[in-house]
């Protein structure tokens, strides 16, 4: 446990924060909808896990409304396309650009869609693998080898890519784990996977807040 555990005992465990969690809802065939119970799943884990205290309500976000800015994590995710209009890619831009943060996880299908998307909004800059030693590792549970992988969609090990603006990091893109299909019993995973599945997305939101 890192800076948030430093946090909760210098402030006596009582954290400010009224976190809501927002979904993005995005144009292009892919099915930005799947799974609607994971975020409020996740937040009830991290409600009960640590101090934070997360809305346990999924919203729902275009990167074109104005409240966007409303929230400080967005979560993506799909199996397909994905296109942002020009205002969509120059309103994430600025969301970026002042502290947002935004969570991508790969449900298989994605990956080449979203790298496509991505280079309109950053077109100077390139998804680079985080290292195991970057703080979204280690930001409240500890995974000392990166991401556990989930779901086996292709062989190899699980990938953790991001964009980092003005040396923070502020996209983060998870492929070949699909992470989220762990925070819903929809799919059958073992109790083990699923409790890593919540650990790791309850470092990435805690991350999102705190860094």
């Amino acid at each position: 446990m890192g800076v948030l555990l430093a946090i909760l005992l210098i402030s006596g465990g009582n954290i400010l924060y009224d976190l809501k969690l927002a979904r993005v809802k995005y144009r292009g065939g892919g099915d930005w909808y799947n799974d609607p119970d994971v975020l409020p799943n996740l937040a009830k884990y991290i409600n009960k896990h640590t101090n934070l205290k997360v809305d346990p309500k999924e919203y729902v976000v275009t990167f074109d409304n104005p409240d966007l800015f409303r929230f400080p994590i967005l979560y993506l995710t799909g199996h397909g396309n994905i296109r942002l209009s020009e205002e969509e890619v120059k309103n994430l831009r600025n969301y970026l650009e002042n502290g947002g943060f935004l969570y991508i996880d790969d449900d298989y299908g994605l990956d080449k869609y979203i790298r496509r998307e991505l280079k309109k909004v950053f077109p100077e800059k390139k998804l680079v693998e985080i290292p195991f030693d970057h703080p979204i590792y280690h930001a409240f549970f500890d995974f000392k080898k990166g991401l556990p992988k989930i779901h086996e969609h292709y062989k190899g090990p699980p990938h953790g890519f991001g964009i980092f603006v003005k040396g923070r990091l502020a996209v983060f893109y998870t492929f070949n784990t699909n992470i989220s299909d762990g925070w819903t019993p929809r799919h059958g995973d073992p109790p083990v996977k699923r409790e890593e599945a919540f650990r790791m997305g309850t470092n990435i939101v805690l991350y999102s807040v705190v860094y």
